[in-house]
């Protein structure tokens, strides 16, 4: 029990020692103020100590330790839903159209004349950049191409 409480002591210390706003030490000794764990002390060697909610300033010198860092001590019970929010959309950049251009078919790539990239049948991209043209791949090299993220259609 006296190592439970000598520990918490210790805790408290700590994060009254933290500036106001941050979140979380760094094992470098820095501090973060990111909301979440993930990626804060990226670069710092880590996450030494993570306080949860911002700390706003360091409470006066005749506060309890005990009453004051037993609610941050608390774990919240909230569960973790997997639903997205309606109104936001988690996506990984710029979407296609959903109709893609007229042609195309076994054989011929689109060709982007913007990035110029051109696009393999099959790829999310094939036929729905806003300026492009269907070609065979030799065509698109021989003009200077280049496939999208390195990868040709033909082996």
């Amino acid at each position: 029990m006296l190592i439970g409480l000598l520990a918490g002591s210790a805790a408290y210390a700590q994060q009254s020692a933290a500036p106001a706003g941050s979140t979380g030490q760094c094992k470098d000794g820095s501090y973060t103020s990111n909301a979440t764990k993930r990626g804060a002390c990226s670069g710092h060697q880590g996450v030494k100590e993570w306080y949860g909610a911002a700390t706003t300033a360091a409470p006066a010198a005749g506060a309890a330790p005990q009453a004051a860092a037993a609610p941050a001590a608390t774990p919240t019970n909230t569960p973790k839903t997997t639903a997205p929010i309606p109104g936001t959309t988690k996506s990984s950049g710029p979407q296609p159209p959903a109709n893609a251009a007229p042609g195309g078919g076994p054989g011929l790539v689109w060709v982007n004349d913007a990035s110029k990239v051109y696009h393999c049948q099959g790829d999310k991209w094939y036929g729905k950049t806003k300026a492009g043209a269907y070609m065979s791949e030799a065509d698109a090299k021989a003009k200077g191409y280049h496939p999208d993220h390195g990868k040709a259609c033909t082996q």
